[in-house]
């Protein structure tokens, strides 16, 4: 059967398969069959960002959840991990997501949390997929009479912003902080800056029109260089950058220099420890991650787990060792004291937590970690044959991994929400591990391109 679900959810461009608004209507009866119980009458919230075909997927989705006698609550824009606290806040059997993540305004997706606030497992999914490809269990949708209704909230955004100032201590306060906020014109553009300024912080926040296109464009954590700028600029003693839908966060050192996800890690880590709320004093994070992250975890005498690419890999790890703390270098990273996902918001305060503590610039506190030269380069593919099928490609990693030894790694795979092969080489010396991931990046787009 084809799938349907990638590393994060359904995703691809609007108005194509499978982003359709049959496959939403089709998908929202799914999940309102699955989720919706026992009770009389049940209830799924949907979010989304702020990109133009939202609209549209939105109200499919709602058709779709109403078909199955199921209220489907709108909770208007909001970032993801907001929806997956307002799905147990609300006691919804499930919340969904219309989000593209960090990718282009034209493309757009569907992310599923349970009633808990935790994203679908592998099994979940594919019960999804089967309801919704095959057409034997149109059946399984008949005869329902009493359809449900559409309800608005208007005090989501509220809600989510009280929520995240709960992980903080009591009488937190970020007066005398100058911080700049890049909110990619995605989802954040409203509670990011209303949070921080709230906390005492002197915020100026950039990218926060969005009109349906700009989302991600040159702005947010993918492309940090006019915040980055700014921060300088302005003298500010941090910049913040999230993606489309919030679940991430990138950020900026007083000296414009990028503080990546996995240093964002290091850093809590070390505080985390420090205060004592390290549990089982264990990290978990991605084969993506940095080499320089496991040295400064070792050096910390701090565990650290490795588990495969995808946020729910590492909470599903986080939560079989006992670990409060996980994550990926795309600043993807979890708090599992406080929240049940990546939460890019929450991120942001942790690190500001930990700022503010240490009395430091963050400069001083990224030092935790080297990082070591890391190239990654994306090539797009038209087909996806596992890679050590193909002779080519096994035999150049392999002589890449041979000359590298132990000073680096070489790490190929597919992207689970596009049509690219991301070829990552780490390495001891930059130009070297340029040339290597080049080599690799040539022979794929050769044979796959």
């Amino acid at each position: 059967m084809i799938r349907l679900f990638g590393t994060d959810g359904i995703r691809g461009v609007a108005n194509e398969y499978p982003m359709t608004s049959e496959m939403a209507v089709n998908v929202g009866r799914a999940v309102a069959f699955l989720f919706k119980g026992d009770e009389k009458k049940s209830k799924i919230i949907i979010g989304k960002d702020t990109r133009i075909s939202g609209d549209m997927l939105e109200c499919a989705l709602a058709s779709g959840i109403c078909s199955m006698g199921v209220d489907a609550y709108l909770a208007g824009t909001l970032p993801t991990p907001g929806v997956a606290f307002m799905a147990s806040s609300i006691s919804a059997k499930a919340g969904i997501v219309v989000s593209a993540s960090h990718n282009p305004y034209f493309d757009n997706g569907i992310k599923i949390f349970n009633g808990e606030g935790f994203k679908l497992s592998d099994a979940k999914e594919e019960e999804i997929e089967h309801l919704v490809l095959d057409d034997k269990n149109d059946s399984l949708y008949s005869s329902i009479r009493e359809t449900g209704r559409v309800f608005h909230l208007d005090d989501a955004d509220r809600k989510y912003a009280a929520f995240l100032k709960g992980s903080l201590p009591k009488e937190y306060s970020l007066m005398g902080m100058k911080i700049i906020i890049d909110c990619s014109n995605g989802s954040t553009y409203k509670v990011a800056p209303e949070i921080f300024a709230n906390l005492g912080a002197n915020v100026e926040s950039i990218f926060v029109n969005p009109d349906g296109k700009n989302i991600n464009a040159s702005c947010g954590s993918q492309h940090p260089e006019t915040l980055q700028k700014k921060v300088v600029a302005n003298g500010a003693d941090i910049g913040l950058a999230f993606d489309g839908d919030g679940d991430r966060l990138i950020a900026v050192d007083e000296k414009g220099n990028v503080i990546t996800g996995d240093m964002i890690l290091a850093i809590c880590a070390k505080f985390m420890m420090e205060k004592q709320t390290l549990k089982n004093n264990t990290v978990v994070s991605t084969v993506m991650s940095n080499m320089g992250l496991g040295l400064a975890l070792t050096n910390m005498g701090i565990n650290h787990i490795i588990t495969k690419v995808g946020d729910r890999y590492v909470m599903k790890k986080m939560v079989s060792s006992g670990a409060v703390l996980g994550g990926e270098d795309s600043g993807h990273l979890i708090f599992l004291n406080h929240h049940t996902t990546g939460d890019g918001i929450l991120t942001a305060l942790k690190l500001t937590e930990a700022l503010k503590d240490e009395s430091k610039p963050l400069s001083e506190l990224g030092k935790i970690m080297t990082i070591f030269p890391q190239v990654l380069i994306n090539v797009e593919v038209k087909n996806k044959p596992e890679i050590k099928t193909v002779s080519e490609i096994r035999d150049v990693i392999k002589a890449v991994e041979t000359c590298l030894g132990e000073e680096g790694r070489v790490f190929v795979r597919y992207s689970g929400t596009q049509p690219l092969c991301r070829i990552m080489v780490e390495g001891p010396f930059i130009d070297e591990t340029e040339k290597y991931c080049r080599q690799i990046a040539d022979i794929v787009e050769e044979k796959l391109g």
